[in-house]
This record gives structure tokens, C-alpha cells and sequence, in this order.
């Protein structure tokens, strides 16, 4: 079940870990609230979980970018 569970995580882009450690907040409540909410707003929040990866992978992409350059 571990190993189920870290697959899932690395595949998520890391959207609600990254939220959790901002936060303050276990990452497994910021999920269960994003799927609360999905329900809930028949989906919506999913446009925002896609923004944020996106905006996580440009972040990361960027960061690596300036540090090869530094190097």
C-alpha cells in the first residue's frame, strides 16, 4: 500500500504537498479537502490544481535554469 501510495504522490506533481508545507497542513488534509471541493463544485478545482502544477513545473524549470547559469 506504501508503494501504491509514493507512486500516486510523485505523480501528482506535487501540487498539494507544496500547498500543505505553505500552509502549515498535512498534505493527505489538503487532498481530502481538494476532493471535498471537486465534488462539491462539480469539478472546478481541478482547472486550479492544473494551474498550480503548471506554475510549480515553470518555477522548478526557471530555478534550474538560473542555477546551470550561475554554475
Amino acid at each position: 500500500m506504501e508503494f501504491l501510495r509514493n507512486i500516486i504522490e510523485r505523480s501528482s506533481f506535487g501540487v498539494c504537498s507544496y500547498l500543505g508545507q505553505k500552509i502549515g497542513v498535512a498534505s493527505s488534509r489538503v487532498r481530502v479537502y481538494f476532493i471535498y471541493l471537486s465534488f462539491v463544485a462539480l469539478g472546478s478545482p481541478i482547472l486550479i490544481y492544473l494551474f498550480f502544477a503548471f506554475w510549480l513545473n515553470i518555477k522548478s524549470y526557471l530555478r534550474n535554469k538560473i542555477q546551470f547559469i550561475l554554475d
